[in-house]
């Protein structure tokens, strides 16, 4: 997979996250422990994306 790919597959499932994390955060009652998961593997993706634009 080329850094390219790597990147846009990171943008997608950053977007998914963030959907994921909206969709909890509409409920009557939002699991926080879950909404905390989602936004720590939203961060994580998110810094992996900045280190390869910084190599790219």
């Amino acid at each position: 997979m080329s850094l390219e790919e790597r990147l846009e597959a990171l943008k997608v499932r950053h977007s998914t996250l963030e959907d994921m994390i909206q969709q909890e955060l509409s409920r009557p009652l939002p699991d926080e422990i879950e909404i905390h998961a989602l936004k720590k593997e939203k961060l994580r993706i998110k810094d992996e994306m900045a280190g390869i634009a910084t190599r790219h």
